[in-house]
């Protein structure tokens, strides 16, 4: 059975070919006035911060730099450059480790001050919007002052080491992570909840039975995403003096010692490749039931 496409009249296919081309033409400029302002927006922004992109012709000094990193590694003796380019690897893999547990206790915390206070910055579960608005103020602070700056202010009040480092990352992360549950936890389906109440159960029982089961695999990968980025930024805390390897690594730089420079930094890299495919199977594990999307 054979299917025929009908024709419009001529008059009728005329006015509906001049309607597309009309719209077609008002969406292209439509975004070409997008294009426009975006460009004319950098321009500003680049010209009231003061970008220079002249002096992008001095990246041959920083190639010089790296190349200053690089041992030299003979033929005859490879295993005993490799040793003398890790002269300190003890010291060096003691400090990774404590920046690795900086990031691990900081995130725990941080994860768990975020659980606790992303359903009071829900609207879908919080009435108040008294409660609503200190709860969100709280945690854009916690969010918005840089964890480095939490470090260097708990320096001053509890010296050096690694416990100003693990309260400035448990802080930043209860901004971040409590933003980002809230998000979840508003895009529930919200009929558990609802049959949960007209069944006559309390606030935290609602959100403990109809709530937490939908949302824990999500927490869980942001969790994990989050503590991949709290071992990046753990290791620059150490500029302040608040543990890691951070301390290191700068006095390393400082003193121009650039083949320390180059191992404690392949260490760092290493590390956090590692933790980023771990971590990768574990949400996948989570989300996907161990099969990758």
């Amino acid at each position: 059975m054979s299917a025929t496409v009908p024709h419009l009249p001529p008059a009728q296919a005329q006015a509906l070919a001049a309607a597309y081309d009309a719209a077609t033409a008002k969406s292209r400029l439509r975004g070409l006035g997008v294009a426009v302002v975006i460009g004319a927006l950098v321009l500003l922004a680049g010209w009231f911060a003061e970008v220079r992109p002249a002096a992008l012709k001095n990246i041959g000094h920083f190639t010089d730099y790296l190349a200053k990193t690089i041992p030299t590694i003979s033929a005859e003796t490879p295993r005993a450059d490799i040793v003398a380019w890790y002269w300190d690897l003890k010291t060096w893999a003691r400090l990774l480790g404590e920046t690795l547990l900086m990031a691990y206790l900081g995130t725990l915390l941080g994860a768990v001050g975020g659980f606790i206070l992303c359903f009071l910055a829900s609207a879908n579960l919080v009435r108040s919007r008294t409660v609503l608005f200190v709860t969100r103020r709280y945690l854009e602070f916690c969010r918005t002052v840089p964890d480095i700056v939490f470090a260097l202010i708990f320096v001053f009040a509890f010296g050096l080491g690694p416990i100003p480092g693990v309260l400035a990352i448990a802080i930043h992360t209860t901004g971040a992570l409590g933003k980002l549950f809230a998000e979840v936890v508003e895009n529930i389906d919200m009929k558990p909840v609802e049959g949960l109440a007209a069944s006559g159960a309390s606030w935290m029982q609602r959100v403990r039975f109809g709530v937490v089961p939908q949302v824990l695999s999500n927490f869980a990968s942001y969790g994990l995403l989050r503590f991949e980025i709290n071992v990046r930024g753990a290791g620059v805390l150490g500029f302040v003096g608040a543990g890691g390897i951070g301390q290191e690594f700068l006095t390393a730089i400082r003193n121009f010692y650039y083949t320390d420079v180059s191992a404690m930094l392949l260490m760092i890299i290493a590390t956090v490749i590692i933790i980023d495919l771990a971590t990768e199977h574990v949400r996948h594990r989570l989300l996907f039931g161990g099969q990758h999307p």
